[in-house]
């Protein structure tokens, strides 16, 4: 049996229950290892056979598994965050239908999650915005031309932008041309919930610079948006004079 698993969004004990549970169990685990927190891996049997896959291409990942059934030994496949995003999952459990191996998936926090909570923010505000973009800039791997930062920018919603904290200087511009104003509210959160965890508010036109001088590079998102500002109009989901199914309006 194949695992994957979300390692969550930084802190180890920020993994789930099941999560953990399948580590403390697992006779192999192979992690993202440029990604997940090593503290996780503390919760491995000390007999556990640990491979990082930050050296290893998509074969010998497979080896490894199929090696591992073959023994008939349980693989936990550690990926950062959840591992529906970005994990490249996808090409993973393809191979391994092919292969008739058995697989489940076990969700984590998504590190998009750790940021708001680092921010102690809410993505989605009543009148500011109730749509969550989550996209990444082209890099040395493309995104499909439809979903350009421009494009996406033209919506003026909340943006959660991963694997992109090197491209400041190009993504400002692209998040102005595209519709954003030079002063919106934006955020850089390096390492969400980890024990160096930094937050860098700043504004959309200023990214590349609170970038350069805090030194940020890689391993943090960038959030963008008016959800960072004070303005919002209050939920109408505790509002007195608004009755829902489980509770009359006051004075009705």
């Amino acid at each position: 049996m194949v695992d994957f698993v979300g390692a969550g969004c930084g802190a180890a004990d920020l993994i789930t229950l099941r999560g953990k549970r399948l580590l403390e169990k697992a006779d192999v685990i192979i992690y993202a290892g440029s990604l997940v927190n090593p503290e996780l891996l503390d919760y491995a049997k000390p007999e556990c056979k640990i491979y990082n896959s930050a050296t290893m291409h998509l074969d010998e990942v497979i080896e490894v598994m199929k090696n591992a059934e073959a023994e008939g030994k349980d693989t936990v496949r550690l990926h950062t965050g959840d591992p529906s995003i970005y994990g490249a999952i996808r090409e993973q459990m393809d191979r391994l239908d092919e292969l008739h191996i058995t697989y489940n998936i076990t969700p984590g926090v998504s590190s998009f999650c750790g940021a708001a909570a680092a921010l102690r923010a809410e993505y989605t505000l009543p009148d500011v915005s109730q749509t969550v973009i989550l996209t990444r800039m082209a890099g040395r791997t493309g995104v499909p031309a439809k979903e350009s930062i421009e494009s996406l920018a033209a919506h003026n919603a909340t943006m959660v932008i991963f694997l992109s904290a090197g491209m400041t200087e190009e993504l400002s511009a692209r998040l102005i041309s595209g519709g954003y104003s030079s002063d919106t509210h934006a955020a850089i959160v390096y390492k969400a919930t980890w024990s160096d965890e930094k937050i860098v508010r700043c504004t959309v036109g200023t990214l590349a610079e609170a970038a350069r001088k805090n030194g940020i590079t890689k391993t943090a998102l960038i959030t963008v948006g008016d959800f960072l500002g004070d303005d919002y109009e209050l939920s109408k989901l505790y509002d007195k004079n608004f009755e829902t199914g489980f509770r009359k309006a006051e004075g009705t």
